[in-house]
């Protein structure tokens, strides 16, 4: 062996030991800023806020869905004009992303940036990419039409959804729908093609399935007299929280009690140990989590509870709040949709964990 191969088998040699300290000094960084990474249980800052929320845009009819892709950016909808926004993270502007949504309501971004939004117009759940395209993941369970997926939200530990459905009969859809022609006069709801009643219940899609898995058929869920709303996640995936929408916090009301309760997700995303975790609670819709595993609830303003159910903060918005996610190009800025067709921001002291999406870009380029 020459010289000139010996001299070139020992660069290679320290340059592959370079690599590998190199790549281990890297991953022990990294599994250090994971172990100091706040998480559920640690105490929070004494002031979770920083000034008052502000008021971004007004004029839109009703915005709900806030959802966060990886940039930070927030896509959120206008559902009675049948459009989705989206927000930019570092300019602050307002964009038109997609007209023609099948009437998105709440959405969720997925591992793969791809947008997942609740379309009740035909009782579906889309994926949409960043082109505006869109195909149909779901539109039914056990062969029959669902009632209108309201709301999403993804596990980030295995990437498994969660659909709400509850029956919210709606102007828009066409007349010969069996969900508008069973519901009318329009409220109070009281068909499903699931039936019988109502049949409000959450659903779940595995990674890779088309078929939905029912998770909530445990004693105490009772489905014709429940509206499921909103739901999150604990930050760990363990745990899940849905609430159920109602218009009075008296207990004793006959029609839909309102409130949030709390689940323990098994392995295989089913659910089990049902728990009241704020109960009565009314006019409960869009929820979002932060780092310590704190609640933020849409109901009024945005009522933020501890993970033991203590209201520790409540932010007050202009008309209320329909829903509200974490965003920003530091995860700071909770996001907040309004049934009077307003957005706010407001400035936090944590952050949010659901930005894991992909980035979406532009697509529709049409009216601000």
């Amino acid at each position: 062996m020459n010289k000139k191969l010996l001299l070139f088998l020992g660069v290679l040699c320290s340059l592959g030991f370079y690599s590998c300290q190199k790549s281990m000094k890297d991953k022990d960084a990294s599994d250090s800023v994971a172990a100091n990474k706040n998480k559920p249980g640690d105490t929070p800052p004494a002031e979770l806020t920083v000034g008052t929320p502000v008021l971004v845009k007004s004029g839109y009819s009703f915005t709900e869905g806030p959802a966060v892709d990886k940039m930070g950016n927030v896509f959120f909808t206008d559902q009675p004009n049948d459009k989705i926004y989206r927000w930019d993270a570092a300019s602050g502007e307002i964009t038109t992303f997609l007209t023609g949504t099948g009437r998105a309501n709440g959405m969720a971004f997925d591992k793969n940036g791809r947008l997942i939004a609740c379309a009740d117009m035909h009782g579906e759940l889309w994926s949409i990419d960043k082109f505006g395209d869109h195909e149909v993941i779901v539109d039914n369970y056990n062969g029959k039409l669902l009632n209108g997926p309201n709301d999403v939200w993804i596990n980030p530990k295995d990437r498994g959804m969660y659909i709400t459905d509850p029956m919210f009969p709606r102007g828009y859809w066409d007349d010969n729908d069996p969900r508008k022609i069973g519901n009318l006069p329009g409220w109070p709801p009281k068909y499903s093609e699931q039936g019988p009643g109502v049949a409000g219940h959450v659903y779940y899609l595995a990674p890779g399935s088309k078929e939905l898995i029912r998770v909530t058929t445990m004693p105490g869920w009772n489905p014709q007299t429940t509206l499921p709303n909103g739901v999150v996640g604990s930050p760990d995936g363990k745990k899940l929280y849905i609430n159920k929408w109602a218009g009075s916090n008296n207990p004793t009301d006959v029609g839909y009690p309102g409130g949030i309760w709390v689940f323990d997700i098994n392995k295989d995303g089913t659910l089990s140990n049902m728990q009241p975790f704020v109960v009565p609670l009314a006019g409960c819709d869009g929820m979002s989590a932060d780092e310590f595993g704190n609640i933020y609830v849409s109901t009024g303003g945005v009522r933020v509870y501890n993970p033991q159910g203590m209201l520790i903060k409540t932010i007050a918005t202009t008309g209320g709040s329909t829903n509200n996610v974490f965003g920003g190009l530091d995860q700071k800025t909770l996001f907040i949709t309004n049934g009077g067709g307003r957005i706010f921001t407001q400035r936090m002291t944590v952050q949010g964990v659901e930005k894991f999406g992909g980035e979406h870009n532009g697509a529709d380029n049409g009216d601000n």
